[in-house]
C-alpha cells in the first residue's frame, strides 16, 4: 500500500518504525479524545440525557431511515451495545422506532426533531472549529482522512 509522501514526515534518526499496531492504538486514542470533545460539547449545550457514543449513533443514522441491521453494518457497532444505546435513545425521544411495513420483526429507525436539533447544534460548533483548524478541505484533515480511509481498505482487504 502506497501513501503520498506529503502525508508523512521523515522519522527522526533512531526512531522506532511506525507499525500497524501503533496506528491502531493511535486511532483508538484519537477516538476516545473525540468522544471527550463531544462530552464537553454536550455539557456546554446543557444536554445530560445522552452519551457521546449515542451522539455518534445519531450521526450515523443522519437523515436516513434505517433498519437496526443497516445501522449496525454502517456504524460497525456491536449488537448488544447498540441495542442498549438504541433503547436509551428511544426512551429519551431522540429516535423514532417503528415496525417495518414489510417485516414486522424488523424495526425502522429515524431521528426525532429533538435529535436533529442536537445534531445541528453539534455540527455548527464542529464546522466553526474546523474552519479555524484547517480551512482548506484538502489540507491536513483531508490528508489524514485519505490516509485513514486507505488504511481501512487495506485492513478490510486483509480479512479476505
Amino acid at each position: 500500500m502506497a501513501f503520498p509522501a506529503t502525508a508523512f514526515a521523515d522519522p527522526p534518526a533512531g526512531a522506532t518504525p511506525v507499525t500497524h499496531w501503533e496506528i491502531g492504538r493511535l486511532i483508538e486514542r484519537a477516538h476516545r479524545r473525540f468522544l471527550d470533545v463531544l462530552r464537553a460539547e454536550l455539557t456546554r449545550l446543557g444536554v445530560d440525557d445522552i452519551s457521546p457514543s449515542q451522539v455518534m449513533l445519531l450521526f450515523t443514522i443522519g437523515t436516513d431511515e434505517l433498519s437496526v441491521r443497516d445501522l449496525l453494518e454502517r456504524g460497525h457497532y456491536l449488537g448488544s451495545n447498540a441495542s442498549y444505546n438504541l433503547k436509551q435513545l428511544v426512551d429519551a425521544h431522540y429516535i423514532h422506532r417503528t415496525a417495518s411495513q414489510r417485516d414486522r420483526r424488523s424495526a425502522r429507525l429515524r431521528l426525532s426533531a429533538k435529535a436533529q436539533s442536537l445534531c445541528d447544534a453539534i455540527r455548527t460548533t464542529h464546522d466553526s472549529r474546523q474552519i479555524g483548524l484547517d480551512g482548506d478541505p484538502t489540507g491536513e484533515l483531508g490528508i489524514a482522512y485519505g490516509v485513514l480511509r486507505r488504511l481501512e481498505l487495506h485492513w478490510t482487504g486483509a480479512l479476505r
